[in-house]
């Protein structure tokens, strides 16, 4: 059986439709690359010759704004694909991906994902309603920022973090965020963050130790959100 074939991670994209030939096809052409925690993937503006597959591990998408900032956008996690509506719309990149912890990513080109999409229509709909997904995402992500506080868009975040990455054995939210990257999610200056993060420690609601974060009153949290 080929590698991709035997990709556990398959089964949460669209690559899932593909049938084993077509899994087969894509292994013989797929490059893989380990990425350390910090290094990009690909940067906004680069032009991109296929999609990339998340096999293990956790990376941010964001975009520079005009004053300098890193707004992220999104985090994408194991076997979800990066590239695609770039890929589709044969523009470049929009956003950056950066790698939050230590990664193993597979890139195929964009001449088989494209054969793939004319060949099987459960695939090219899969895709297409990840696309549709993300876009939705993006319009409650802009009500957000528009309607809600910094406050009740962190409380909204801490919940998303843990519900969407798990928890640690010790309970706290397994994903680890440097306060600017989680600044960076809510769209506010780090020490806003920092200052927010400590009212909520105060108030019992979460735990700080260190980069650790412990969500204690989950209940507080969605009613502040």
């Amino acid at each position: 059986m080929s590698k991709c074939e035997q990709c556990i991670v398959r089964q949460f994209s669209s690559i899932k439709a593909l049938t084993k030939e077509q899994l087969v096809q894509m292994a013989n052409c797929k490059t893989s690359y380990t990425i350390k925690k910090g290094e990009s993937i690909f940067e906004e503006g680069e032009n991109l010759n296929g999609v990339y597959c998340i096999k293990d591990g956790v990376c941010k998408l964001s975009k520079l704004s005009s004053n300098g900032k890193d707004q992220i956008v999104k985090l994408v996690k194991a076997g979800e694909l990066l590239g695609q509506r770039s890929m589709i719309s044969e523009e470049s990149a929009n956003l950056s991906a950066v790698a939050l912890e230590d990664m193993e990513v597979c890139f195929v080109p964009k001449s088989e994902i494209l054969q793939f999409f004319n060949q099987n229509n459960d695939f090219s709909m899969n895709v297409m309603k990840t696309i549709c997904g993300d876009l939705k995402e993006a319009d409650d992500h802009m009500v957000d920022m528009a309607q809600k506080t910094v406050k009740q868009r962190l409380a909204e975040t801490l919940i998303y973090l843990e519900e969407t990455f798990g928890k640690n054995e010790d309970q706290s939210i397994k994903i680890q965020l440097s306060r600017e990257e989680l600044a960076g999610m809510i769209g506010t200056a780090t020490e806003s963050c920092i200052r927010l993060l400590s009212e909520f420690n105060k108030s019992k609601i979460i735990d700080l130790q260190g980069k650790k974060i412990f969500l204690k009153d989950k209940k507080a949290l969605q009613k502040i959100s």
